[in-house]
């Protein structure tokens, strides 16, 4: 239970599938590198619904009672002995993912394929929607002051977007993306290009209010494909559409009109098997959406193509700092985003909305933000 010296600490706990609940947690002890956060604002991921409603994400199961929530923002209210650079006060995002610092992957500066990382809200490791939440300093990054709380907790999703399209990618100035998913991951890797200078950024999605309000974001341009043909396998059909596609769009797998970076966001075998179809010749492919655990790939394309094609997996050393960068200069654009906000209180009710992908009044969910405990 907490000591005296701190507020309560109500914590929300999946217990198991479609069962949560709030309980008392114990305040962290810290380290002497480390800050004790009070949390303020937390988004709600995918990843999140995905263990609610499932109990497991490939190999993470969750098998004990374990506090939702990783998108979080807060204010500092104790440091380690250690700690320099923070003061009690500072208003920060949380960069949920603490890794070892000492494997092959941290040492060669890809600490997010750290074997032994301690990621908030993945089994067995307690998440952020709680007052209190412990992290290495390094991992909380001051927000400017003209950001606020809200748009610290998105710069969780938006680093994945980053770490996608700017580290990954290699994105450059006046090159083309085409993102497949117009859910907020994908939002946000169209922000980033459209940010780096794209010339072109290309949304596909198979819901047309998603690509409206890709359109009005960040997206050049959107497709929504067209349903399959009776007896059209799979690739066919994939196939087919990446040449309809190229054909409504103008765009070559050669040249200045080709596309220089496909990012997908869905998941879904066709976008995958579309991106490569669609990708230029010596182009760059990035996956980013977890779907199913095995999918068929056009495998003579992606090696006559030398497609670079890449996994992508959270996020990297320079990426929260870009994402902060990106915002505070006014490059992105994060608050169109929030359509739904609750209180702490209706943490259940929160991730209920998100589930369903709209509120009771019809409102589509783009990403719902839950405050912190009063």
């Amino acid at each position: 239970m907490a000591t005296p010296e701190y507020k309560p600490n109500p914590s929300f706990v999946l217990r198991k599938i479609e069962d949560v609940a709030y309980e008392e947690r114990s305040v962290p002890e810290l380290a002497p590198d480390e800050v004790l956060i009070e949390v303020k604002k937390t988004g709600i991921c995918g990843s999140d619904v995905h263990f609610l409603v499932h109990g497991r994400i490939g190999d993470f199961i969750v098998k004990e009672p374990m506090v939702l929530g990783h998108e979080s923002s807060g204010v500092v209210c104790k440091v380690g002995s250690k700690v320099k650079h923070l003061t009690v006060g500072t208003r920060v995002a949380l960069e949920p993912g603490a890794s070892c610092k000492s494997c092959d992957n941290c040492k060669a500066g890809r600490y997010e394929l750290c074997p032994d990382m301690v990621f908030a809200a993945t089994p067995p490791n307690d998440g952020t929607l709680a007052r209190y939440y412990k992290l290495p300093a390094d991992l909380a990054y001051a927000l400017p002051d003209h950001l606020d709380l809200e748009e610290g907790a998105m710069m969780e999703p938006l680093s994945v977007g980053v770490h996608a399209v700017a580290n990954l990618g290699n994105f450059r100035a006046n090159q083309t993306i085409a993102v497949f998913g117009a859910g907020p991951v994908g939002l946000l890797a169209m922000a980033v290009a459209k940010a780096l200078g794209a010339k072109r950024v290309i949304g596909v999605d198979i819901v047309q209010a998603r690509l409206d309000f890709a359109k009005s974001y960040a997206a050049t341009d959107v497709y929504l494909p067209g349903k399959k043909e009776d007896g059209e396998d799979q690739i066919a059909y994939s196939k087919r559409i990446a040449a309809e596609m190229a054909d409504k769009l103008k765009f070559t797998e050669r040249g200045i009109d080709s596309i220089d970076l496909v990012v997908d966001c869905s998941g879904a075998p066709t976008c995958i098997q579309m991106g490569i179809f669609i990708v230029k010749h010596g182009g760059t492919f990035i996956q980013v959406g977890m779907g199913f655990p095995e999918v068929v790939l056009p495998v003579t394309t992606l090696l006559i193509k030398e497609v670079n094609f890449k996994g992508s997996f959270r996020y990297g050393p320079g990426d929260y700092p870009l994402s902060i960068g990106l915002v505070a200069s006014g490059k992105i654009d994060l608050k169109p985003l929030f359509t739904h906000r609750f209180s702490f209180e209706q943490a259940a009710l929160a991730f209920e909305t998100t589930k369903k992908g709209k509120s009771e009044d019809g409102k589509a969910v783009i990403k719902a933000i839950i405050s912190g405990p009063e």
